[in-house]
């Protein structure tokens, strides 16, 4: 069964503090809810990193279509060559298809046009997926992690399995963590969400990166929040000018504090670290309001 409800957690530009936030809010909502934290930023995931966890579970291959030719049946008609959007086939004069696996992205449009069943199904892996049951800092939760393979070209097809994964094991709160930038991954990763909380940051590039990701939330027609990290570097006025523009519901304010730092080298959720700080009771108020107006 899918997920009561999905919480998506991103911003556009990297090193706002979304892991920050997804860690701190997991802890907190774990305290009431069973909560399926994902890690959906394939290429560099960090969530158990901030948590302490000295290694992942559960280890699981994430796998795609990968074309094989079967030369008794091939033509060297090149169909399968033309359909090919990746240069993952390849054709020489006189010869039959060549594959080359890293450019495959597995969409199977080979598979499904070849007019003399010449293309035979098989796999490869492009990253693998972690199960691993946090029992730390007085809760108790799931982190999936998705992590790419070194050198593979296709994010997106990794994802989407990993995504799926998430929500085929989430019956109660999925909170997911996406990677940084606007592109089709974070769409991916964002689908199904019933809240979008934006984290930024009070400088030139969060702004400009929160715009974009405002409107990419906007586009597909998903509630936003938006949490403004680091609050007390620079000003947001203009901030507040793109909250209006794009009707994000609330925004709140996490305070620039060296407690963060803190409880980024120690792996503590700062929520547990340090529950008094004037961060911790930030993402108290956060809390209170998933409890109060989306749970």
């Amino acid at each position: 069964m899918p997920p009561r409800i999905q919480i998506s957690i991103t911003g556009g530009k990297g090193g706002t503090g979304k892991s920050f936030v997804a860690v701190n809010l997991a802890t907190l909502l774990a305290k009431k809810h069973r909560v399926l934290l994902a890690d959906l930023d394939l290429e560099a995931p960090n969530d158990h990193i901030l948590l302490g966890l000295e290694r992942l579970e559960n280890e699981e291959p994430v796998k795609i279509f990968l074309p094989f030719i079967n030369y008794n049946k091939c033509t060297r008609c090149g169909v399968c060559v033309k359909v090919c959007d990746t240069g993952a086939l390849l054709m020489p004069p006189r010869s039959p298809p060549i594959v080359f696996p890293r450019l495959c992205s597995g969409c199977m449009a080979c598979y499904y046009t070849c007019p003399y069943n010449a293309i035979i199904e098989g796999g490869h892996i492009i990253a693998y997926s972690y199960l691993t049951h946090v029992r730390k800092h007085g809760v108790e939760f799931k982190l999936l992690t998705g992590i790419l393979r070194p050198g593979e070209e296709h994010v997106p097809p990794g994802l989407a399995i990993v995504k799926d994964k998430a929500r085929r094991i989430s019956d109660d709160i999925l909170l997911v963590d996406t990677g940084a930038g606007t592109g089709n991954t974070i769409s991916i990763a964002l689908q199904y969400s019933d809240l979008v909380i934006a984290v930024t940051e009070p400088t030139p590039l969060g702004l400009h990166d929160l715009e974009s990701i405002l409107e990419v939330v906007e586009g597909l027609g998903y509630r936003s929040w938006v949490v403004i990290n680091r609050y007390g570097i620079g000003d947001i006025e203009k901030h507040l000018e793109v909250f209006k523009k794009y009707r994000v519901e609330r925004y709140f304010k996490i305070p620039y504090s060296m407690d963060a730092v803190e409880s980024y080298v120690k792996g503590i959720p700062i929520v547990v670290y340090k529950p008094s700080s004037p961060v911790s009771r930030s993402f108290y108020e956060i809390h209170r309001a998933l409890e109060d107006e989306v749970l």
